[in-house]
């Protein structure tokens, strides 16, 4: 009887503390909010050129609108030739080293709304798998892959809904190796394409978003199981790593690669990186995870924010990851994390972009 009476205060006592927690990071957002009903609630990209320390604001020049809503995810693209962002009826285009907020503007013939780096120029492509293509020192888009629909279709006969409704398959990712090879995920599969887009066979059913990345002719890939290499050019494909759970991203570091997953065990994302070109792999940034309290919590549902691994990116000696609730710097390969001041704006976390040794934040406003 005893040990009731001692058990059940520290119930309490448990619940207090959650609760006070909750209150405090209600008020928090509460705050933020009320900031963000300032002229800064315009703010959407912010540039850092030392490591973080510092940010820029470099929102100038662009729409009002899209100042408004925020960036569609995919319309994003950084290289080392700086920032590019497809927005209304333009492509915008900011340099790496300008010192001021300064954006060009390229009229943009089609709706496609997602962009990506190409072998010899940009893609722009959407959902229904309208593709379009700018050569580098051109000023002209064309169409590519324009029978690309008929032969996935004919390729993988799944009967879904964006089949009832367009006939086609749901494109969600394009990608050219340094070689010319072009793959498109779109459905449950990966379509490949050696000719430069007259035929296509399908290698791989993993299903996913199936975004690809290469370094030194290594090629990995996002799927619902976690993450596939290939050394043949993407004719076959052998899983890298999974942990139960779907992949979240890959990205191209000093000898090899970065890769986040999603563990089922766990209920978290985990870091993974390779220094010999996926060969091998370490799993880091441990003390980037959520505590078991806020796994508690939100597990009940007594918060709803997230504090996942959801990037990582390399830029020059550092290593970066973004959660929903920060950006952390590593200068030892993950071993220590450093947090970084970030803006103080309205948000529902930071989207993270590295151009040669230039970092950009999205604040996330939740549309």
């Amino acid at each position: 009887m005893k040990k009731l009476f001692v058990f059940v205060p520290a119930i309490v006592l448990v619940l207090f503390l959650l609760n006070s927690f909750v209150l405090k990071e209600k008020e928090a957002k509460k705050t933020l909010v009320k900031k963000g009903k300032s002229s800064d609630i315009a703010s959407i990209i912010f540039k850092s050129d030392d490591g973080g320390q510092t940010w820029q604001d470099i929102s100038k020049g662009l729409p009002e609108k899209l100042q408004r809503e925020g960036v569609w995810r995919e319309g994003l693209m950084a290289t080392d030739n700086g920032l590019y962002l497809r927005a209304g009826d333009g492509v915008y285009h900011s340099e790496p080293n300008s010192t001021t907020s300064f954006w060009t503007k390229e009229t943009f013939p089609g709706k496609q709304r997602n962009i990506t780096a190409g072998k010899n120029g940009i893609f722009a492509y959407d959902f229904r798998g309208q593709f379009l293509q700018k050569i580098n020192g051109t000023n002209d888009w064309t169409p590519m892959y324009t029978n690309f629909q008929e032969q996935a279709v004919r390729l993988d006969p799944t009967i879904d809904w964006m089949y009832k409704n367009y006939k086609a398959r749901q494109v969600c990712s394009v990608f050219e190796t340094a070689q010319g090879t072009v793959f498109i995920g779109a459905g449950n599969s990966l379509f490949r394409s050696a000719d430069k887009g007259k035929t296509w066979e399908r290698v791989q059913i993993g299903g996913g978003l199936m975004k690809l990345i290469e370094s030194e002719g290594v090629l990995l890939a996002i799927d619902k199981e976690g993450i596939l290499r290939s050394t043949d050019e993407g004719q076959n494909w052998d899983r890298a790593i999974s942990e139960g759970g779907y992949g979240i991203a890959i990205e191209r570091i000093d000898g090899g690669f970065a890769a986040i997953v999603n563990n089922t065990i766990t209920k978290t994302n985990t870091i993974h990186i390779s220094q010999d070109n996926g060969k091998t792999w370490n799993t880091i940034g441990e003390d980037l995870q959520p505590s078991w309290s806020h796994l508690f919590m939100r597990k009940v549902g007594l918060v709803k924010s997230s504090s996942d691994i959801l990037s990582i990116k390399q830029m020059g000696k550092y290593l970066l990851c973004g959660r929903a609730d920060g950006i952390f710097r590593s200068a030892d390969m993950g071993k220590t994390w450093q947090k970084l001041s970030l803006p103080a704006i309205e948000n529902f976390g930071f989207n993270l972009s590295v151009s040669g040794n230039v970092m950009y934040i999205l604040p996330n406003k939740g549309c």
